[in-house]
């Protein structure tokens, strides 16, 4: 019979710390990169040299860096110590904030995205927050940050509209710089840190499994996704604001009191379609639906461009879709994942976001200049069939918890004794035992594990 208990150990004051701390960093970072999206294609005319398309690719450059250096800055980190390569990230998106708040051409704000971009300190900041929570608690310490990019999200949209109207395009750069040292002074005064660095499986990008992760079909749904998501994103913020302004006659002084309300409405909407793909098992359709109403939001702007009630409504429905899909993907990733393959695919996961941010500002800007706001709408409601095509023959995730076991005196000659009594374990559906670590990684059926007999493997380990 199985039998469940609760024997997880709250989080330590240490752990709170680092959490928050973490979290607060990243937030920061992300906060300078999102707080241009709601101006930039409106207020970029100031640049000599921009075009519709140079435009778009200075919203997006920052994801090609991005892309490019967040592998490895994450393997630089196990080598040379987390803190060292955060505050080095930080120290470039600093850089290149400077670089694109003294800009009077495009190019040279192209080059200061780019600049800050390659600060790609997600992994490091990802491993640092594992070296500082115990494995049970990982799961909330990642949720957290997660949350903490959301909100960011969702300040900079409203912060970005108002900071223009105020300081101009030049000030939120300067803006960006002084939250990047921010960065900096929590990192080194509030957040601990650790006695020593681990290499995370579950973490850990590793080369030789990239073949792996490419032939799974499911994985790379989840990639695309992620990469076509973020795509959107980008492409609707070139186009957005420009309709708001030119088409309904929103002043540009009002964009973030407008906005505001949206995303509120838009944080309420989402959680009862949370609540229902994890607890009622409906992963599936509730994704496959927050696709559709990103489609008809795309489609309802190029429709009611003109409409700032229609335009309002449907930033609404596109807001959210997109939190409902933007929480629900790391955690699909994660059901979806072979042990073996979790870091790697999420490395990949990573990367792909920030590719769909440079392609959607690069495509946006392209589809302006050739056929107007309409086209970029039209544009994004094609790329919403296309990815429902893509999931449509995905089969429903089974529903898996995961756990790391800590084991002593592991070694060749007991690991395929110690995986084979993990695995006879009722509920356990895959183990894997990685001797330089010392640690099992167990995957489990949460309905099903007898947690009894898994917590007595770990106390006897």
């Amino acid at each position: 019979m199985t039998q469940k208990q609760n024997t997880t150990s709250p989080m330590t004051s240490l752990e709170k710390r680092s959490i928050a701390g973490l979290s607060g960093i990243f937030a920061l970072r992300m906060l300078g990169l999102f707080m241009i999206l709601p101006v930039f294609s409106l207020a970029a005319g100031q640049y000599s040299g921009a075009t519709p398309i140079l435009i778009g690719l200075a919203i997006g450059a920052y994801g090609l860096t991005q892309a490019l250096l967040q592998i490895p800055f994450g393997m630089l980190s196990d080598h040379i110590g987390r803190k060292k390569v955060i505050t080095l990230g930080l120290l470039l998106f600093a850089a290149g904030s400077v670089v694109a708040a003294l800009a009077d051409s495009i190019y040279m704000v192209i080059a200061g995205r780019l600049l800050q971009g390659s600060g790609a300190i997600a992994a490091a900041i990802m491993a640092l927050t594992a070296d500082l929570t115990r494995d049970e608690h990982r799961t909330k310490a990642m949720a957290s940050i997660g949350i903490s990019i959301g909100f960011s999200f969702s300040v900079a949209l409203v912060a970005g509209a108002a900071l223009e109207n105020w300081i101009g395009l030049s000030g939120i750069f300067w803006a960006t710089a002084l939250l990047s040292l921010v960065g900096i002074a929590v990192l080194h005064l509030w957040v601990p840190t650790p006695a020593r660095y681990v290499s995370h499986r579950d973490l850990k990008p590793v080369p030789q499994q990239f073949r792996n992760v490419f032939q799974n079909p499911d994985i790379m749904r989840m990639v695309f996704s992620i990469m076509i998501l973020h795509m959107l994103l980008t492409t609707s913020f070139f186009a957005l604001p420009i309709a708001l302004f030119e088409q309904a006659g929103l002043a540009k002084s009002q964009h973030g009191l407008a906005y505001l309300p949206v995303l509120i409405a838009a944080f309420i909407a989402m959680v009862p379609f949370i609540l229902i793909a994890e607890k009622h098992r409906k992963m599936k359709p509730v994704f496959l639906g927050s696709i559709v109403v990103l489609g008809l939001a795309q489609l309802g702007w190029s429709l009611f461009s003109d409409s700032l009630v229609g335009l309002l409504f449907c930033l609404w429905l596109f807001f959210t879709a997109f939190n409902i899909l933007e929480a629900s993907l790391p955690s699909l990733m994660s059901k979806l994942s072979p042990l073996e393959n979790k870091g790697t695919a999420m490395g990949i996961y990573s990367s792909a976001q920030f590719i769909g941010a440079f392609i959607g500002g690069v495509l946006g800007g392209l589809m302006y200049s050739q056929f107007g706001l309409s086209g970029v709408f039209i544009t994004g409601t094609l790329l919403t069939i296309v990815w429902v095509i893509v999931i449509l023959p995905m089969q429903p995730p089974k529903h898996y918890s995961s756990r790391i076991i800590h084991l002593n005196d592991l070694s060749e000659s007991n690991v395929s004794d110690i995986t084979k009594q993990i695995n006879t374990i009722t509920g356990v559906v895959e183990t894997i035992v990685v001797i330089e670590e010392q640690v099992a990684y167990v995957k489990f059926d949460p309905d099903h594990i007898d947690t009894l007999a898994l917590d007595a493997f770990c106390q006897q380990s």
